[in-house]
């Protein structure tokens, strides 16, 4: 067995602390390797408001960043020329990352105060709280969009697709923004993002449309005879419930109310306030759809339940109530 000389670095004190050991979670570990081997850097992120807690983010998920102490401490080696190991730092902890949800919240108070810090999440998640909140990217500045004008915009396509005979499946979305700029004088910009907001865009410029909730959400009562009027005719056996998942209370007569994920409190323990507040016994399939965006995963979801809610089951199935 080959035996070295230990030395103290001449900038052990000055180095102190400079090393850091960060465990991978499997799932970051695998892309990390994958991308290594297929010679694409992956880049990671570390960000965070002062005050705060920081995360690190690669391009799709976010973890959150918990120091663990070590029973034994590490210490960080380097070789020499020599036979001498030179010891440059000693690491008396570890940083343990776990998935977490994106910070978006303040998504909306970014369009008045652009902040000096990065948001709390990845460049994915991000693009995706823009998107689910309606906020437009105006040649760099954030503006939300005012619902009544999003639902003009949505019924004017809408009219569109009848009055032209496009399939909603497969509508030349570049001849659609230019239609909406010249009949209805709304900008490309604005169109593209919305188009993209409600389906996909493919790589030969067709867009796939999924319009669902986006025209309900100026209604503030009960939604669905005015969301088949509101897409016509032509859409009218499209419209479907599980499109308002998250969106919408039933009553006992199947009355729709408006009533959308986010516009909750993040925080869990306000989360579940506000749902018991709202309706102190909830089904099991009620309930879940107000928690996918405060879990990052079903496990998580259901330890949530488990700390807030009390389960109950009867000949209709499981009934959550205030712990």
């Amino acid at each position: 067995m080959p035996e070295f000389d230990l030395a103290f670095s001449s900038s052990l004190t000055d180095d102190a602390g400079a090393f850091k050991l960060l465990e991978l979670p499997p799932d970051l570990c695998k892309l990390i390797e994958a991308r290594l081997e297929a010679s694409d850097p992956l880049r990671l992120c570390i960000k965070g408001h002062s005050g705060d807690d920081a995360v690190l983010c690669t391009d799709e998920n976010t973890y959150s960043i918990r120091s663990v102490a070590l029973s034994n401490s590490v210490l960080v080696v380097t070789p020499s020329d020599t036979d001498t190991v030179v010891i440059s730092d000693q690491v008396n902890e570890i940083l343990e990352l776990t998935p977490a949800v994106p910070k978006l919240q303040k998504l909306t108070t970014l369009c008045e105060n652009p902040p000096e810090e990065e948001e709390e999440a990845s460049d994915a998640e991000i693009a995706r709280g823009l998107r689910d909140q309606r906020i437009l990217d105006v040649h760099g500045a954030l503006r939300p969009i005012a619902p009544a004008f999003l639902s003009s915009i949505l019924e004017s396509i809408l009219n569109l697709l009848v009055s032209q005979s496009m399939s909603p499946q497969s509508v030349p979305a570049e001849e659609l923004a230019a239609t909406l700029a010249d009949e209805s004088e709304i900008s490309r910009t604005v169109s593209s993002q919305v188009m993209a907001w409600f389906g996909e865009v493919s790589s030969d410029g067709k867009w796939k449309m999924d319009i669902g909730l986006g025209i309900l959400r100026q209604y503030k009562g009960q939604l669905l005879k005015k969301w088949k009027s509101a897409v016509g005719d032509t859409f009218e056996n499209s419209v479907s419930l599980p499109l308002l998942s998250g969106n919408y209370l039933a009553s006992s007569d199947m009355q729709l109310t408006y009533f959308p994920c986010s516009a909750s409190p993040v925080d869990p323990t306000s989360r579940f306030t506000d749902l018991f507040l709202t309706r102190p016994r909830w089904k099991a399939d009620e309930i879940v759809p107000f928690l996918s965006d405060i879990a990052v995963s079903t496990k998580e979801r259901d330890k949530l339940l488990l700390k807030y809610g009390r389960a109950t089951t009867d000949s209709q199935g499981v009934w959550y109530t205030k712990k």
